[in-house]
């Protein structure tokens, strides 16, 4: 009974942090997220250090996602949309989304992106603060909503707000949120 039950908690786990983790399994258990070291080829030079691979776990199929250098955020919306926000630096993160059934097919949101996409009083958040952090929150029916924080000059005791952006038609609505302090 105990293992049963701790194989559907594992099954059921959708949210990881690369690399302290090695995988995630899909909820419908079809797909398997693993981070693996990135091999360059012979002779070539890589700041790349790590990649996350999507393996097919019906037929053993693999492709690569993405490739990243220190940590990233991993989940899982369903079983058709992969997740990812990118902790590029200590600066800066960024929000991805992957659709499983469109392998060609992601959405990248950083900050010079969603600047365009924002009112002017945001933007200014985003370009005049050298912090400015984009985490991916969740996705409800093809609504992403995102989770904008930081701090620098323009506002050195930080700000905060979220962000819902409509996957289909490209359109962004922001809304402050309760700020308690610098850093989430």
């Amino acid at each position: 009974m105990v293992v049963v039950l701790t194989c559907s908690a594992v099954l059921a786990e959708q949210f990881a942090v690369f690399p302290d983790r090695k995988e995630l399994r899909s909820p419908d258990g079809k797909f398997v997220i693993r981070s693996v070291d990135y091999a360059p080829r012979p002779h070539e030079f890589s700041g790349l250090f790590r990649s996350l691979i999507l393996q097919n776990t019906t037929d053993g199929s693999a492709r690569e996602l993405y490739h990243y250098v220190g940590r990233v955020g991993v989940a899982w919306s369903g079983n058709n949309f992969l997740i990812v926000t990118d902790y590029v630096s200590k600066k800066t993160a960024r929000a991805l989304v992957f659709r499983i059934d469109r392998p060609d097919e992601y959405l990248v949101l950083d900050k010079p992106s969603l600047a365009a996409r924002i009112p002017e009083e945001r933007r200014v958040q985003l370009e005049r603060n050298d912090h400015a952090f984009l985490e991916v929150s969740r996705i409800e029916g093809s609504v992403l909503t995102l989770r904008v924080w930081g701090y620098g000059a323009h506002d050195p005791q930080g700000f905060r707000f979220q962000c819902a952006y409509e996957l289909d038609q490209g359109t962004t609505t922001c809304r402050d949120t309760v700020a308690t302090g610098v850093k989430p």
